[in-house]
């Protein structure tokens, strides 16, 4: 799974950080922050296999942030 750019991209999270891969975002004034992953092929088959995706979130110990993971961009990104 990797990181995919999308037009509506203003904001590059981990850039120059050598630790992470960069992450292109849209970051929206009310600083929600969304991103586009792309699956493999084998990623592919094995959702659809399953039927599952894993997510962990790195919280450093701080409260979980509210996420919505979809498969609709119109669900998480609405611009003018």
């Amino acid at each position: 799974m990797k990181a995919k750019q999308f037009k509506e991209v203003n904001a590059v999270y981990g850039e120059n950080q050598p630790e992470y891969y960069p992450l292109p975002a849209y970051k929206s004034e009310d600083g929600t922050a969304v991103f586009c992953f792309e699956l493999d092929e084998e990623e592919r088959k094995k959702i659809a296999e399953t039927g599952e995706l894993w997510v962990a979130l790195r919280t450093f110990n701080q409260p979980l942030q509210p996420i919505c993971v979809t498969v609709n961009k119109s669900d998480v990104l609405i611009t003018q």
